[in-house]
């Protein structure tokens, strides 16, 4: 974060803030290594926002002002100001950068069409429809290079479908697009939002996994897979992100231990909640410890 500033600032290079990145890169997946993950991700270090960043390589997007996210995170909402296309490779450099560092599957991480669209302004589409779809085929084409490149886990984050109900057969349709045929093990993020009104439906998505928060929401969730079978996978969240507190290990394993009162074991995933990114370095290698460990009690359990 701070060469990312300095940089903005003009303090230091394009090349001295790569070489940066690239040593934050190594490091988290070095020590996820460590700590015994199976499937590591490559912490996003190259990307400081999750729309703003993958509006500034596709085509036909402008950066627009700031807008509050949540808490006193911000960031640049883009503007769609004429005909969105994907011009090359945006995550595949980094995906591969970190994929030769372990012997463990890395994810690809992109943020999803629906997500792209409702964060954005739409100044060139005559509808929203319209704005997500045109999306939804770009997005493809970065998950279509992913799989070229060998990556075989691939997460497609979809925050924004848990805010708006009524648009959920939009998401639907942009998400069959985005993975339709495609041979690989997908995974969509979607978090705090109105999940009494989506679920169900959510089912739909063209995916094999939700990665779910579930212990900011007190384990909520689970109520709602209980009157309606989880159909698919699930990557279970037993830390809270949005916390500076470490959870104590016996809390960790008993959040896991709920779920596996309801899901099937063969089908969790055992993860933190969201992104660990606005955590300091020991928080979030603390609270990774504690999903590592968790997974292992009931392993033996």
């Amino acid at each position: 974060m701070k060469s990312r500033a300095d940089f903005a600032r003009g303090k230091i290079s394009a090349e001295h803030l790569k070489d940066a990145e690239k040593r934050a890169t190594e490091f988290w997946i070095r020590r996820q290594d460590e700590l015994g993950l199976d499937v590591l991700v490559d912490g996003e270090m190259y990307r400081s926002d999750m729309v703003a960043y993958f509006a500034e390589h596709l085509s036909g997007l402008e950066q627009g002002g700031l807008v509050r996210s949540y808490g006193n995170r911000y960031f640049h909402k883009p503007i769609i100001v004429r005909e969105v296309k994907w011009t090359g490779p945006i995550t595949v450099e980094w995906w591969y950068y970190a994929q030769r560092l372990t012997a463990k599957p890395v994810k690809g991480i992109v943020t999803g069409p629906y997500t792209m669209m409702d964060w954005s302004f739409n100044e060139f589409y005559p509808t929203r429809r319209d704005a997500c779809l045109a999306l939804a085929v770009e997005v493809r084409k970065e998950v279509e290079a992913l799989g070229r490149a060998g990556c075989k886990i691939i997460q497609i984050d979809e925050p924004a479908v848990s805010a708006r109900p009524e648009e959920l057969q939009l998401a639907i349709e942009a998400m069959e697009v985005v993975t339709a045929d495609l041979r690989a093990y997908f995974v969509t993020h979607i978090c705090y939002g109105d999940f009494e009104s989506i679920y169900p439906g959510i089912l739909d998505l063209a995916v094999d996994n939700f990665d779910l928060e579930m212990s900011n929401s007190g384990l909520d969730m689970l109520r709602l897979f209980s009157k309606n079978h989880l159909t698919k996978d699930i990557s279970y969240g037993v830390v809270d992100v949005h916390t500076h507190l470490i959870e104590d290990r016996s809390v960790v394993e008993q959040r896991l231990k709920k779920g596996l009162d309801i899901l099937p074991v063969e089908d969790v995933w055992v993860d933190p909640d969201c992104g660990l990114k606005t955590r300091k370095i020991d928080e979030a290698e603390a609270k990774l410890e504690r999903v590592v460990s968790a997974a292992r009690a009931l392993r033996g359990a």
